[in-house]
């Protein structure tokens, strides 16, 4: 009795997470422009989205932003998280507070904040306040990632490094670097998702001749759903599953087969 009723509870939270999202791939491939009912299968979606010279150039900005954003948030992030892990100064405790709570302030302030800060300043909206809105909000996220990893290491490592002769060139790139480096392609990975994700910021911080994808797709959306639009998220969906599968590869499955291949 009891495993039958665990069961169905399963059943019924993965249909109430992913039945949504089966909706969308189901109705990408339906022979119909407006209609909610099924009217066959076809691949006209995917080959009108194909030929939408719009749709490529925000994936290009998305990609590029997305692939910038992640790789400053991951060495900013990798180089606060190094220097709260082994030096010990005035403030630590502070700054390391602050970089947990940007986690949890709402996107919309944050938004905001940049904002007004970027018409403060008179940077102009486009690429470069894109830029640094997404590198920021991506480098508490790293941060974290890394830095559950490195209070995970054996301090005497480094002891017995400087013991042995080694500077603190050597230590960082040849013992903390290669050890964190599952955590740093975690972080990496997972900024690069955030930034390409992003709604919130986005909208406020980028100017209109620089639209990202997800606002394409809002924009989009606003005038009616149609099959284009579920094409195009069934390929984002792939997309990021494929991000998992990798995030999965190099940090859970074979994060020890990276070390030792470092070391």
């Amino acid at each position: 009795m009891k495993r039958p009723f665990q069961i169905s509870y399963l059943a019924i939270i993965f249909a109430i997470l992913y039945l949504p999202i089966l909706i969308v791939v189901v109705f990408s491939f339906n022979n119909s422009q407006r209609s909610l009912l099924w009217h066959g299968f076809t691949w006209h979606w995917y080959q009108i989205l194909f030929q939408d010279h719009d749709i490529f150039i925000t994936v290009g900005h998305s990609l590029s932003i997305g692939l910038l954003a992640s790789t400053i948030a991951t060495i900013l992030g990798a180089i606060a998280t190094i220097t709260l892990y082994r030096y010990r100064f005035a403030g630590r405790h502070l700054i390391n507070m602050l970089l947990f709570l940007l986690i949890i302030v709402p996107d919309l302030i944050l938004a905001i904040g940049w904002l007004l800060m970027f018409l403060f300043i008179h940077i102009p909206l486009g690429f470069w306040s894109l830029l640094i809105a997404h590198s920021s909000f991506c480098i508490p996220f790293v941060f974290v990632t890394v830095n559950s990893r490195i209070v995970q290491l054996n301090k005497y490592l480094i002891e017995a490094a400087r013991d042995l002769g080694a500077g603190e060139t050597r230590i960082l790139l040849q013992i903390l670097l290669p050890l964190l480096m599952p955590a740093l392609l975690a972080g990496w990975l997972l900024s690069f998702t955030l930034s390409i994700d992003d709604t919130i910021i986005s909208y406020f911080v980028t100017g209109p001749e620089y639209q990202t994808l997800p606002l394409k797709i809002y924009a989009l959306v606003k005038v009616g759903m149609n099959p284009e639009i579920n094409a195009l998220c069934s390929i984002i969906l792939l997309f990021t599953i494929a991000i998992v599968f990798l995030v999965y590869q190099f940090t859970i499955k074979r994060p020890s087969r990276l070390v030792g291949h470092a070391k």
